[in-house]
C-alpha cells in the first residue's frame, strides 16, 4: 500500500516503565495473588512490561483507604482552595514530565506519538486546571419557603452540595491518562476520594500518575489504583458497599452490567458508553473542509473513539464525490508506529481488537457491502488496519448497528432532507455526531432533530473540559465535564429551620 511506512526506520525511543504495583493508602504494594498481567506494545507485539493483576481483597484495601480519608477529618475540613491547588501542583508535574508521559502512552497504547503529547496530554493539564479552579466555586442556594400550613412560624432553608463519598472509576484503553483524569480530578475538586482501575491493556500512565499524585502530596488514600481485570477487579469495585459512585467510560454491553450490579445498593453511576456517530455532509458543504474532515472524523486515533463518525450520510448530489474523497483522503494517510515521522495511523490496540475490527469488514462485504478503501489487515508485525470505506450498505447489517471501534466508515445517501431526522438517529446509540453544511438555518435545525448528547457544526470530535459531554439512549447516563460534573460527584442536601417570630416581641 502506497501510505504503508515500512514500520521499521525509526527506532522507540527509550521509556522507564513503572514498577507495575498498586497504589493503596499511599503505599505501592504487590497483589495479594503476586499475579501479574503482561503489557505489550500494539506496535511490535513484544512484551515489555508487567503489572499486578489485583483481586477482590486488593479492591477491599484500596476502597478501605479511600473511605477512611474520606471520613477524616483533615480531609473533611480541608479548604476547597487547597484541593484545588493540589489539582494545580499535579497539573505542574505532568507539564513538566509531558514527553516523558507521552512515550509511555504511546508504547503502552500504540497511538502516535504526536497524539499523546499534542491531544491526550494537553487534556491532562487542561483538565486538571479546570477542575482546579471548580474546587471553590461550588454553592448552594438559600430559599425562602412557604409552607402549606401557618404555625404562626417563619420557615427559611438553604441547600449544599455534599460530596457522594467514595468514586470507582473505570477507564478504558483508547485514552488512558485523559480518562484518568477525567475521574480524578472532578471527584477531588467536588471533595471525594478515589479507587481508579485503568484498563488491563493499558495501565502505565496511570501508574505513572499515581507516583505524580504522590509526589504532588495528595493525602495517603485520596487516591488508590488497582489494576487489573474486569472481573474480579471492576466488579469487586462496583459492588463494594462502601463505594458510593462508579464513574465508567467503556462499552455499551458492560456499562448494562455496571448499571445492574450498581442498582443493588443504589450507587450513583455515571456511564459514557459507545456511539455509532453520524457525519451528515450536506451538498452545500464546504468540500474543502467536509471532506478531511468527515475522514478524520473516523480515522483519528485509528477509529478507536468513542465519538467516532463512523455513518457517513451524504446527500446524493455529493454522494460520489464525497465518498471518492474520503477514500483518497485514507490512502494519503501514513500508517506506522507512534514514532514514525508524519505517521496519522498507529496500530489497533491489541490482536483481540484487530480480529473484531477485520471480522466485521469481512461480513460486512459478505453481506453485500461494496469496499471502497482498506478492508484487509496489514501483513508484518503490528495490529495494523488501514483506514477503510464501505458503501451500499444494508441498514439492517451489523456493520451497520455496531459499534466497530476501529477506522472504518460506512457511507450511505441521504435522498432529501425530510429524511434526515429518520436516518440519522436509526441507532441504539445517541453519543455525537456532525452536519456539515453552509447554511447555519439548516444546521442549527438539524441539529435540534438529531438524538445525541453533542451536535458539531462543520467540525468533528471537539471536546473541552467546559463543555458537557455523555450520551442518550444506549449511549449513556449523565453528563461529564463543565458544570455538569458537580451533578455527577455531589449531591444536595436540604436544611430546613423554623425561626420563631416571637422571640422580636
Amino acid at each position: 500500500m502506497s501510505n504503508m511506512m515500512s514500520r521499521a526506520e525509526t527506532r522507540f525511543p527509550a521509556v522507564d516503565v513503572p514498577e507495575g504495583k498498586l497504589l493503596i493508602d499511599g503505599q505501592w504494594v504487590e497483589g495479594a495473588t503476586g499475579t501479574r498481567i503482561p503489557v505489550v506494545n500494539p506496535a511490535t507485539e513484544q512484551v515489555f512490561a508487567y503489572v499486578a493483576s489485583a483481586s477482590a481483597e486488593d479492591v477491599g484495601r484500596a476502597v478501605e483507604a479511600a473511605h477512611r480519608r474520606f471520613e477524616s477529618r483533615s480531609w473533611q475540613n480541608m479548604r476547597p482552595l487547597d484541593r484545588g491547588r493540589l489539582l494545580e501542583t499535579l497539573a505542574l508535574l505532568i507539564e513538566a514530565r509531558a514527553e516523558e508521559l507521552a512515550t509511555l502512552e504511546s508504547w503502552d497504547n500504540g497511538k502516535p506519538y504526536a497524539v499523546s503529547r499534542h491531544v491526550d496530554l494537553a487534556f491532562t493539564i487542561d483538565a486538571l486546571r479546570y477542575y482546579g479552579g471548580w474546587a471553590s466555586k461550588m454553592a448552594g442556594e438559600y430559599l425562602t419557603l412557604s409552607p402549606f400550613f401557618d404555625d404562626g412560624g417563619t420557615y427559611r432553608a438553604y441547600t449544599e452540595r455534599r460530596p457522594v463519598g467514595v468514586v470507582g472509576g473505570i477507564t478504558p484503553w483508547n485514552f488512558p491518562l485523559g480518562q484518568a483524569i477525567q475521574k480524578i480530578a472532578p471527584a477531588i475538586a467536588f471533595g471525594c476520594t478515589v479507587v481508579l482501575k485503568p484498563s488491563e491493556l493499558t495501565s502505565l500512565t496511570t501508574l505513572r500518575l499515581g507516583e505524580l499524585i504522590c509526589e504532588a502530596g495528595f493525602p495517603d488514600g485520596a487516591v488508590n489504583i488497582v489494576t487489573g481485570y474486569g472481573d474480579p477487579v471492576g466488579s469487586a469495585l462496583v459492588a463494594h458497599p462502601m463505594v458510593r459512585k462508579i464513574a465508567f467510560t467503556g462499552s455499551t454491553e458492560t456499562g448494562r452490567k455496571i448499571l445492574a450490579a450498581a442498582s443493588a445498593d443504589m450507587k450513583r453511576v455515571t456511564l459514557e458508553l459507545g456511539g455509532k456517530s453520524p457525519t451528515v455532509v450536506l451538498a452545500d458543504a464546504d468540500m474543502e473542509q467536509a471532506i478531511p474532515g468527515a475522514a478524520m472524523a473516523i480515522f483519528g486515533n485509528s477509529g478507536q473513539v468513542c465519538t467516532a463518525g463512523s455513518r457517513l450520510i451524504v446527500q446524493s448530489e455529493v454522494f460520489d464525490q464525497v465518498v471518492e474523497g474520503v477514500a483518497e483522503f485514507a490512502s494519503k494517510l501514513t500508517i506506522g508506529h507512534a514514532f514514525e515521522p508524519d505517521v496519522t495511523i498507529g496500530p489497533l490496540v491489541s490482536d483481540r481488537q484487530l480480529d473484531r475490527v477485520s471480522g466485521m469488514v469481512e461480513q460486512g462485504i459478505a453481506d453485500g457491502a461494496d469496499l471502497v478503501a482498506g478492508g484487509e489487515r496489514l501483513s508484518g508485525t503490528g495490529f495494523y488496519y488501514p483506514p477503510t470505506v464501505l458503501r451500499n450498505v444494508r441498514p439492517d447489517a451489523r456493520i451497520a448497528r455496531e459499534e466497530i471501534f476501529g477506522p472504518v466508515v460506512v457511507a450511505s445517501r441521504l435522498e432529501d432532507l425530510k429524511s434526515l431526522k429518520a436516518a440519522a438517529n436509526d441507532t441504539d446509540y445517541g453519543l455525537g455526531a456532525s452536519i456539515w453544511t453552509r447554511d447555519l438555518n439548516k444546521a442549527h435545525l438539524l441539529a435540534a432533530q438529531i438524538d445525541s448528547g453533542t451536535v458539531w457544526i462543520n467540525t468533528h470530535n471537539i471536546l473541552d473540559t467546559a463543555m458537557p459531554f455523555g450520551g442518550v439512549k444506549m449511549s449513556g447516563l449523565g453528563r461529564e465535564f463543565g458544570s455538569e460534573a458537580i451533578n455527577a460527584f455531589t449531591e444536595p442536601k436540604a436544611v430546613c429551620m423554623r425561626l420563631d417570630p416571637a422571640v422580636l416581641e
